[in-house]
């Protein structure tokens, strides 16, 4: 995936107290960072910040990790925070292929992945978020009993992680083709902007919640 370099992305992200510069000395004491013992979840690829902004807005009991590969996606996250005041958010400019050296094991509650990059060509598929490659990662930090929410708008990758995730000895617990019309699955559901954006364009929203 290509992206535009925007000037002082960088920078923004080495100097903003929302970002963990050096993440790997908290591996197994996150609760010190967030000064208490809440539960930490985590959104993997969180592009600009919409969906674990209100997500920690609306829960300041939980604490809330947002985890984005490219400095300059999470820089528009960052712009965003220079309105907000939120005590239980920090970022990480990571890729979450190094999760386990950054989180001990069970120091995550649950992880959200959400309109990930689809990489639809097979010999992409080992970097999909939800191939068996990431789903170690993940096995590494959750806790025994923590779950993963997917979603995307992508009905290839969605049928992928169907047939994935139990192939790698996951269960998937609950899982919808429509989520803006599945009552059950749908209650407080938070939306991200692709989550608006295409399900403007009419376009289904795929959801699945997984656990080991």
């Amino acid at each position: 995936m290509r992206l535009r370099n925007i000037k002082g992305a960088d920078e923004a992200v080495a100097e903003s107290i929302y970002c963990i510069q050096n993440p790997r000395d908290y591996r197994g004491n996150w609760h010190t960072l967030f000064s208490n013992t809440n539960p930490i979840h985590m959104e993997i690829g969180m592009g600009k910040g919409k969906f674990i902004m209100e997500l920690a807005s609306q829960n300041p009991s939980v604490n809330y990790i947002g985890v984005e590969r490219y400095t300059s996606v999470l820089y528009r996250a960052l712009q965003k925070m220079k309105t907000e005041t939120l005590p239980n958010l920090k970022f990480l400019c990571v890729d979450a292929k190094i999760l386990p050296e950054i989180f001990a094991p069970g120091e995550i509650d649950k992880i959200y992945l959400n309109f990930s990059d689809p990489w639809p060509k097979d010999r992409h598929a080992k970097r999909r978020l939800t191939s068996g490659a990431f789903l170690s990662c993940y096995d590494s930090v959750l806790k025994p009993e923590g779950t993963i929410e997917f979603k995307t708008d992508n009905k290839g990758l969605f049928d992928f992680s169907m047939e994935e995730i139990p192939g790698q000895g996951w269960k998937i617990n609950a899982s919808t083709t429509d989520l803006h019309r599945d009552t059950s699955m749908n209650q407080g559901n938070v939306m991200t902007e692709y989550e608006e954006k295409f399900s403007a364009m009419g376009n289904p929203i795929y959801k699945l919640i997984a656990s080991r």
